[in-house]
Parts: C-alpha cells; structure tokens; sequence
C-alpha cells in the first residue's frame, strides 16, 4: 500500500514536473528568439523612456501624415490654384518663372476703376469646358489656320453663353468659324458680321461657315466698325439697349482705336480676341497699354545684363512666343508696344510714340475701364503639349499641369494638340465713360 502511495506521489510529481518543464522551454523559446523591436521595447520599460519614445512617434508620424496629405490635395483639388512656380518646376526651369513674374509680368493687368470681377468661377469654366468639348467637336471647319484655336473658341462661347445678349457684333469674321461659335452659344440670337470678306468666298476652296441668322457687313457691303451709323442700325435690329450687345474684336486692329469707337457708339460689353502681349503682335493692345512701371510687376529693363535679359533669354529656347530682350527693345529703350511702336490695321500702320503718349494711353483706359478680365489657358503645356505662348506670361490654365486625369474626363485629350496653339490672351473688358 505504501508502494502503491508512493506510486501515485511520484507519478503526479512527473506530470507537474512535465508541464513545468514544458512552460520553462516555451518561455527559454521566447527569450531566445526576442525580436529586435520587443528587445527595444522591453529596455524603454525598464529605462522608463517608453512613454516620451511613444509619444515622440506618434508626433512623427501626425506631421508625416499632414505634409502627405497637404501635398495630395494640391494636386488633386479640382479648383486648386497652382503658382506659377509649380509649372517651371514641372518643366525643369526651376526658379525662371518666379523670377520672370517679379521683373516683368503685370499681375494686375489693366486696373478697373472700381475693382469690379467677373461673376464666373474657375468651377463654372470647369464646367462649360465638359459641355463645350463636344460642341467643339462638331465644327466645320476642322483646320482653323490663322484663325481662332480651342481656348479662344471656348473663352468666346462661354463668355456670350454667360451673357446672353440680345445682339451679337463680330468685327473680323474670316472663314467664319467665329460666328459658328456664337451661334452655339445663342441659336436664336441676331448677329451682325463685320468682314472685308465674305466668309461664303472661302466655300470654293474648303471649308467654312455662313449663318443664315447674321446680317452681313460684307463683301461690296463692307464698312468698317468705326464708320457704320451704329444708332440706325440698332433701331433696325430692335435694340434700345446697348448694354445688352456683345462686341467682338478679331480684326487685327489697334485696340485702342476699337475701345474709343465702342465707347462713342455706346457698347459696354467687349471681347478682343487677340490681346498680345509686348513686344508682339500686329496692333497695339490693352495688354501693351497696361503695361506700366507703376504696375507691380510692370514696365521692362533693355539693359543686356540685366536678370530679366537673363531670364528672357533662357525662356526663349522653350517657348515659341517668348521675346528676348533684342526683340523687345527698339532704339532709344524703349520696349512699349512693339519696340516703342504702336501697331495697327494687321501691322500695316506703324507708329512710334513716346514713353509719355504710352503712359497717357494706359491712364484713359484705366478711366474707363470697369471690368478687365483675360481668359487663361484651358490647359497648362504640359498636357496640351503646346510651345508657342509662354506661360510665365499667362494666367494660370483652367486645368493645370499634372492633372491629366480631369483633362482627360474633360474631353480635351480627344482633341489635336495643334488646337491648342493659338491662345493669345483673348480678354473680356467692360468700359463706360470716365467719371466726372
């Protein structure tokens, strides 16, 4: 019996003995395969370091996460605002568009009397853009040469569509695609055709476009804007009030001399279409005229050593348009207007004037001027793949570089890349007579 009791005592002492040792070679096991974070981990706890280790992490980690998160959004926000900066950057040219935005570009353009914007938003264009490609698509005359590209066809429906005037005046019509696209924007409206000649002339060689809606300055009818009898005419069409007729400028004509027309007849509403910018182009422009030192970012240097020479310079190996300093300066310095000449009639006229006229010319449009708004590019060049204008000299595009997935849901990566070649600032300006 004794035997058997010591029996039973050593058999459970085996067992527990078993369980013992199994736990003690699972916990020797654990010990000797410690991981490096659990050996880290278990030297905070001894130390008393593990609660600032882990909170100095988790503030890591936040600041991590917001710098990631920040730069996301940037690129993904549909209105987000990109500096010019950014779009050098994108281009390898880090640093010229900056540097080129303090020596030379007017950020304020043509100064309003009253500070007055457009109503529209970049959210609003966002949207005429989805609407328009397809329109756009429908053109008639696929191959516009030397008339307007896709972002002025654009900015010209857009704009009239947001109007909605009663009557449509377009001075300088070519083969008419012009006139096509206010007749997208407004099907039932009356337009008024002012062209030397008619766009049906263009029919035996190709395409082109004749409305059937559209009273014709035209041809052996030809007159130009600023001699037609504007009170008799609008009595015809039935319009009493001017502010509700839209004026559209493509004639090549000196932009000044169309703005003092408009404003004697009595029009408020204007589109110039080709708006150049200085040192370019074949008329005097509002772009020229509002390029003053006394804008920030106005007014030029034509010393050969100068920073903004060297940006120029630089700039002109990339983009078709740029001016370098040569180019820009005529004799005397005088960089205004096109080497201190202003242009006019498809450079036909060309007549030098001094800094002071220059200086006084930008003084009475900023008289009258109450609303001056330039329409940007609809995409940066890296997704239109466009080399002509340079976009240090440009607003920034609807759609900016990199966000090639909206320019694609857009419609735009449909399009040739060759339509995008024509942008040339084309601006909305509203003018009334200067305040006494």
């Amino acid at each position: 019996m004794l035997a058997r009791v010591l029996s039973m005592r050593r058999g459970a002492h085996t067992e527990e003995e078993d369980e013992l040792d199994e736990h003690s070679q699972d916990d020797s096991k654990t010990r000797k395969h410690l991981s490096i974070a659990t050996r880290i981990t278990n030297y905070f706890t001894r130390t008393g370091y593990l609660c600032p280790t882990i909170i100095t992490a988790i503030i890591i980690l936040i600041i991590t996460s917001y710098f990631l998160q920040s730069r996301d959004l940037l690129c993904v926000s549909s209105i987000s605002s990109f500096d010019r900066l950014s779009r050098t950057r994108f281009f390898g040219l880090d640093g010229l568009d900056s540097d080129f935005g303090a020596l030379g570009v007017p950020w304020y353009l043509c100064r309003s009397k009253h500070g007055k914007t457009v109503e529209w938003t970049t959210k609003d264009l966002l949207q005429g853009l989805e609407e328009f490609v397809p329109i756009y698509e429908t053109r008639p005359i696929k191959n516009n040469m030397y008339g307007m590209g896709f972002d002025h066809s654009f900015g010209l429906w857009f704009i009239t569509r947001w109007l909605k005037p009663d009557l449509m005046i377009e001075s300088g019509a070519f083969k008419g695609h012009s006139t096509w696209v206010l007749r997208q924007a407004m099907p039932n409206t009356r337009i008024i055709s002012i062209t030397p000649r008619h766009p049906e002339k263009y029919l035996k060689k190709g395409a082109a476009y004749v409305d059937g809606n559209c009273t014709y300055f035209a041809g052996k009818d030809f007159v130009d804007f600023g001699s037609i009898d504007w009170s008799t005419v609008m009595k015809k069409h039935g319009v009493s009030d001017l502010s509700r007729v839209l004026i559209f400028f493509d004639d090549h004509q000196s932009e000044l001399k169309r703005l003092k027309q408009a404003l004697k007849a009595g029009f408020t509403n204007l589109v110039f279409e080709d708006n150049y910018d200085t040192g370019t182009g074949d008329h005097y422009s509002l772009r020229q005229i509002c390029d003053q030192f006394y804008i920030q970012g106005g007014g030029h240097s034509c010393f050969e050593d100068s920073d903004e020479a060297r940006v120029r310079s630089v700039r002109k190996k990339f983009w078709e348009k740029a001016v370098d300093t040569q180019e820009l300066c005529g004799p005397g310095e005088s960089w205004w207007g096109v080497r201190g000449y202003m242009r006019d009639d498809f450079n036909h006229t060309n007549k030098p004037i001094s800094y002071s006229q220059h200086f006084q010319n930008s003084r009475y449009v900023e008289s009258i001027l109450d609303l001056y708004w330039e329409l940007p590019p609809v995409a940066g060049p890296s997704l239109t793949h466009q080399t002509r204008y340079d976009p240090a000299r440009a607003p920034s595009p609807i759609v900016e570089d990199g966000r090639f997935r909206l320019f694609q849901r857009l419609g735009l990566s449909r399009l040739e890349p060759s339509v995008f070649n024509g942008y040339t600032q084309m601006v909305y300006v509203q003018i009334s007579d200067k305040e006494s």
